[in-house]
């Protein structure tokens, strides 16, 4: 089945691929931020997968793509390096005939073409601990695998994208100016977050001593990022790389763990039923720092439960300051759909704070 802008994709294909190549295409995946589609072709080529990289999401298109190339690379010559499969254990971009790595049409839309990599699923939910567990396995191996890859060498796509004291500031500037006149109705979750402002800072305040290093992070650490091989069930890699840019590592343990180790959902009204399952937090933990094989810092170890904390707090700042500018960020469904997910997080917040001491000895016994 071909999709509408049927012109726009085969203009991109030849871009990339000689005359007679391509069979078919069609739509690819559940993404919502990128067109992407699965591109069948003719006996002695591979299957690829196109993409179309959204431009409004990705203002700064030529910074991601720069990161995204030298990544790849960087993990397919230590992957040959150590005996390993290339071209399964890491994206692969296809170059255009160009020579460059991306392609940008007549309109300024920009494609990209990479290897499928064969005989792989990926999960979209937790079924069972154990798809946690590799989740986390999988992460903290491209944690190790980028230990030595000089961070400062990627830009930043999306600004201060986790710069919690910034996101908090964000926030007071949206009560200060309190244009549809909410800010009387959120007074109980102001109050949660000014509670927590001093820890707002510990991160960020940690980078700029030193105590924390710069990482190379992937800053969309779900589930459905990790592709596994559909007869073993063993991590193969990473994907979903346009949002890897310089960061912190417990940045992205603890987003993976503010979104698949909540027994509620992230939009749950119910605050009662949100709560830390600290099975999922053990299982994730375990495979975080088995995956990383020794590569993090003896802080940054420590540090873990409070990125979790971090990650959950600054979400519940993001959602509270976009219900309070008129919902003009995240896409809502009902008028109180923001307020609703910044409870939901804040909820999660206090019971981690009620379950503080298991998740620290968690951490240490598999430190």
């Amino acid at each position: 089945m071909k999709a509408e802008n049927n012109e726009h994709i085969e203009k991109a294909l030849e871009a990339f691929l000689p005359e007679g190549a391509v069979v078919s295409y069609r739509l690819f995946g559940n993404g919502h931020i990128n067109d992407t589609y699965m591109v069948e072709c003719a006996e002695g080529y591979p299957r690829f997968v196109l993409q179309r990289i959204n431009g409004e999401v990705f203002q700064n298109l030529e910074a991601l793509n720069n990161n995204v190339e030298l990544v790849t690379e960087f993990l397919r010559e230590k992957i040959i390096n150590s005996g390993g499969d290339p071209d399964r254990e890491t994206l692969n971009l296809y170059p255009a005939k160009d020579g460059q790595k991306h392609y940008t049409d007549e309109r300024g839309q920009c494609w990209r073409l990479t290897l499928y990599i064969e005989n792989s699923v990926c999960y979209d939910q937790v079924e069972k601990p154990e798809d946690f567990y590799l989740s986390g396995k999988g992460f903290g191996q491209f944690q190790r695998m980028l230990a030595d890859f000089p961070a400062e060498k990627l830009k930043e796509t999306i600004p201060d994208f986790h710069d919690t004291p910034k996101r908090l500031e964000a926030l007071k500037r949206a009560v200060e100016a309190d244009p549809w006149g909410y800010a009387g109705r959120v007074q109980k979750e102001l109050e949660f977050v000014a509670e927590r402002e001093a820890e707002a800072h510990v991160a960020m305040d940690m980078l700029r001593r030193g105590e924390l290093p710069l990482r190379v992070t992937h800053n969309d650490t779900k589930l459905n990022n990790i592709m596994f091989d559909a007869e073993t069930g063993k991590v193969l890699c990473v994907v979903d790389l346009d949002t890897i840019m310089p960061g912190l590592s417990i940045f992205d343990f603890g987003d993976s763990i503010r979104f698949g180790a909540n027994t509620g959902a992230e939009d749950e009204p119910d605050v009662k039923k949100v709560s830390l399952s600290l099975e999922l937090f053990e299982c994730y933990v375990r495979g975080f720092l088995e995956g990383c094989g020794g590569s993090l810092t003896k802080t940054e170890i420590q540090m873990l439960p409070m990125g979790a904390k971090l990650m959950t707090l600054e979400c519940g700042i993001r959602f509270l300051t976009d219900y309070l500018e008129g919902s003009v960020y995240f896409k809502t469904a009902y008028p109180e759909h923001n307020l609703v997910r910044a409870r939901s997080q804040f909820a999660l917040v206090a019971d981690m704070e009620r379950k503080w001491d298991e998740m620290v000895k968690i951490v240490e016994k598999y430190a």
